[in-house]
């Protein structure tokens, strides 16, 4: 199939590139090459960067489309006691339920406590769910449908297993090794895209997906987690608890990296996880410019702000700077303490949060489950797992070893979704080269696979905990961010199958160490015009885990279990090799991209289940490859800019990851450094373009106040009514909101409590509150979204099959300091052989403006 292919600009999100401009791997005390940075960034991007306060916490007041849900909210909150307010805020601590993490419940009300769940991309911790492809695979389709049908199917398996939150979708990230180029990124989740523009338009689809199957989503991570080492500081041990600072500009931080937390905000996000990092030198969990100023008050948000697993490290000064929920809910894994919890009620009691903070968390938290309708979307038993266990009886409070039922239902949640997986992954799948060789027939005379990565992990596809190893095809990276496979399909098997039913030979050799055997059966295929199909990849994950000496974030940029040696001595022997990649970003391809014998270059992301039904549905022309890349390819990591810090550069006080190259990365940087590609994927021509305008409503700023901080029902202050209740029976470590007595600095528990300590006292400021020039509304300022001009262009398939074809849209925005251009829309459209389509896309103003730090305004 060949397009005519219409666009706005000849700009190629893949280029393979030249320069060298550092050393691949080699070490470096700053995340940014000394020739990628950008001297506007050095106002924000610098060593020991501080972070402005700002309070008071804003409260909810039902914007956008939340009215109904606020005002069911605050009906409910209005019943609630001190400590059943407490309790919905609070982790029951890590093990304590049956979920990854769950709340208290208010038994008076009959209502249960919350149960938030793992993963982006399916059910974790349990049986009978599916595994869905990585979110940069997805995002690799450009097709917004998709966006929304995978996270309706992973959103309904969630609800069909009793869970309230599901713990995404993940944001950008981009790494070229992890974060600040798309990759598997942090807490083991795929991110979808670097660019900001894709990535935003994909976790809106996606979490209007989740919400409508009636599960919140949560929305992670927030904000500048961009790598793993030292995102909780130790390792190594003299860190401790110094986490990484992620030291960013004002301008960088909204054209870049909060860009896709305002579609987030505007899709209606339930929730927003913070980070486990530091941004601008002020933990993300307590940083009151980014919670408080940017997402509660510039972007409006309306949900409720959930900390990452023990990624709270204070009570009183993180409720103060916009923290709503904290998970798992005790300090350390199991450490019977608790920042909220008896704290919690021990701050309210004493002054030091105010009741309306503490009622606007409780509200933002329900609003959410009324958002989405939860109370019609429960499941029986729910939750009707065990995330400690999959045996059918256990333990319901895992760590205390107590109350023995039934916790596993075994609920079977997949319903349709295999068949949507398959169809998901093949859109999501990349042709990089072909040569005329593909599709394949299925009729070669001799077709043969090479490569562990064609076949399954002996110890079976869920055999690693976590996916922590590589030890077969990869389908899915590791950590936290997984699901257990219910069947993994493997491209050696379903191309066997293939081959074999056309009734032609199949072999394979699936050791990459076996190099004689390769080149000997690679020799045969060349003989009798087959085809041998090579199978790479690379892999990360979460850093608590360790492969091949990559401790999450990855060492370098190669292919792993020396697949160019592979491909080097398997070409020598065969003429007609095809490659396929799994990979989790990008990966150098220098080695072996021009060299002849390739015949044909496929990137098939992080497919999921159906990884060998989707490849091989792309190999024999089943399905017309139609996916782009998400992320640009170079031919040396020095081209990329940005690099991860391996090694702490500040003693034992917080690394310093200064972004000093700002807005460029990814393809923004392959302009900025004028790398010329030296294999370009596709090409543009131009024709039949045009643009209309459209009248829009002037810019304008919203004026006047909010309302003062509302309050909802009355609390005692007697400690005596808030201690455990007489022949309460406690578990050992469970996180209760109860007093121990009526002291309140024994109950705190707290060796510091009554020291001489002043919190902000705009943090208790409850007064009406101006509104910044730039919000408004869920997402910012409405008028940013006004539409101002809408462009089309005729896409003709001069082909004699159907297919698909990405249209995206690029601009420059014409200043002196921007990319030289940058995406702005798109849209994939299947067209039918010799007929035409009309690609249309909307600009909007915001997709026109650039940030203003003075004015605090686009």
């Amino acid at each position: 199939m060949t397009f005519l292919r219409i666009a706005l600009l000849a700009a190629v999100p893949l280029a393979l590139a030249q320069v060298q401009t550092q050393p691949a791997g080699s070490p470096f005390p700053a995340s940014t090459f000394p020739n990628a940075t950008d001297p506007l960034t050095d106002g924000g991007a610098v060593s020991g960067q501080t972070s402005p306060p700002k309070y008071p916490s804003p409260w909810g007041a039902g914007a956008g489309d939340w009215e109904a849900a606020y005002a069911q909210a605050r009906a409910f909150v209005s019943q609630l006691t001190l400590t059943e307010k407490v309790n919905l805020t609070t982790g029951v601590g890590w093990e304590g339920e049956q979920c990854v993490g769950n709340t208290g419940g208010i038994p008076r009300l009959g209502f249960k406590a919350l149960c938030m769940q793992d993963s982006p991309l399916g059910v974790r911790d349990t049986d009978f769910n599916s595994a869905f492809p990585a979110g940069m695979t997805i995002a690799a389709t450009w097709d917004r449908a998709l966006f929304y049908q995978r996270g309706f199917g992973m959103g309904s398996e969630h609800q069909g297993k009793g869970v309230d939150a599901q713990l995404g979708p993940v944001m950008m990230a981009n790494l070229m090794r992890f974060g600040r180029l798309a990759n598997w990124t942090v807490y083991c989740n795929i991110g979808f895209s670097p660019d900001p523009v894709l990535s935003g338009i994909a976790v809106g689809e996606t979490i209007k997906g989740i919400q409508a199957a009636g599960v919140m989503a949560t929305t992670k991570h927030y904000i500048l987690n961009e790598q793993e080492h030292f995102r909780q500081g130790a390792p190594p041990a003299s860190l401790g608890l110094n986490a990484l600072s992620s030291n960013v500009d004002d301008v960088t931080m909204h054209e870049l990296y909060l860009w896709p937390f305002a579609d987030a905000v505007r899709a209606g996000t339930g929730s927003i996880m913070c980070s486990y990092n530091q941004i601008n030198n002020s933990q993300a969990c307590q940083n009151s410019y980014t919670q408080n100023y940017l997402l509660k008050n510039e972007l409006d948000f309306q949900g409720f702000i959930m900390s990452d697993w023990s990624a709270t490290h204070s009570g009183v000064s993180s409720v103060l700077a916009g923290l709503d929920m904290t998970m798992p809910g005790d300090v350390g894994f199991d450490s019977a303490t608790s920042y909220f919890g008896a704290n919690l009620t021990v701050a309210v009691l004493n002054g030091t949060v105010p009741q309306w903070r503490l009622d606007d968390m409780v509200v933002r938290i329900m609003a959410a489950w009324y958002y989405v309708d939860r109370a019609a979307h429960q499941a029986p038993d729910s939750p009707n797992f065990s995330s400690w266990t999959l045996d059918t009886f256990g333990y319901r409070h895992f760590v205390q070893s107590a109350d023995y039922t039934q916790i596993n239902y075994h609920v079977d949640v997949r319903g349709e979704h295999a068949q949507q997986i398959r169809a998901q992954a093949a859109a999501g799948t990349v042709l990089l080269k072909n040569n005329g060789v593909l599709p394949l027939s299925g009729k070669e005379k001799l077709t043969a696979v090479f490569g562990y990565d064609s076949a399954e992990n002996p110890w079976g596809p869920n055999g690693c905990g976590d996916r922590g190893c590589d030890n077969g095809t990869l389908a899915m990276g590791w950590g936290s961010g997984t699901a257990n496979f219910p069947y993994l399909i493997t491209p050696l098997e379903a191309i066997k199958a293939e081959v074999v039913g056309n009734g032609a030979a199949f072999e394979s050799v699936t050791d990459n160490g076996a190099y004689s055997q390769m080149m000997a059966l690679g020799r045969r295929v060349s003989q009798v015009g087959g085809a041998c199909i090579a199978f790479g990849n690379s892999d990360s994950g979460e850093g608590y885990i360790t492969v091949d000496n990559n401790t999450g974030d990855r060492n370098n940029l190669t292919l792993w279990g020396a697949f160019d040696t592979l491909v080097a001595d398997l070409t020598s022997q065969c003429n007609n090799t095809i490659v396929v990649l799994h990979t989790v970003g990008a990966v150098l391809l220098d080695s072996f991209v021009n060299n002849p014998n390739v015949t044909a270059i496929v990137w098939a992301g992080i497919p999921g289940q159906e990884s060998g039904n989707s490849i091989t549905d792309i190999l024999y022309g089943k399905v017309n490859p139609g996916g782009k890349l998400p992320f640009t390819l170079g031919s040396s990591e020095g081209q990329y800019g940005v690099e991860i810090l391996y090694q702490p550069n500040n003693g034992n006080l917080s690394p310093q990851d200064n972004f000093q190259e700002g807005v460029f990365i990814d393809y923004r940087a392959f302009d900025k450094l004028g790398e010329t590609p030296i294999y370009e994927y596709t090409t543009f021509s131009y024709s039949n373009l045009k643009v209309q305008a459209h009248s829009a409503p002037a810019y304008t700023v919203p004026t006047g106040k909010t309302a003062a901080a509302p309050t909802f029902g009355s609390i005692s202050n007697n400690s005596a009514d808030y201690v455990f209740p007489a022949g309460f029976n406690a578990l050992p470590i469970y996180i209760y909101p109860y007093l121990n007595n009526t002291s309140l600095k024994s109950s705190s528990a707290d060796p510091q409590y009554g020291s001489n300590y002043t919190f902000p006292a705009a943090g208790y400021d409850s007064s009406a509150q101006p509104y910044l020039p730039a919000g408004g509304a869920p997402g910012g300022n409405p008028r940013l979204y006004d539409v101002l001009f809408t462009v089309t262009a005729t896409v003709t398939n001069t082909g004699k099959v159907v297919g698909d074809e990405v249209a995206q849209l690029y601009l420059s925005l014409g200043g002196p300091n921007d990319p030289k251009v940058v995406l702005r829309n798109f849209d994939r459209i299947t067209i039918q052989p010799g007929a035409s389509a009309t690609f249309s896309a909307d600009i909007t103003r915001r997709d026109l403006s650039n940030w203003d730090t003075a004015s605090q305004n686009w």
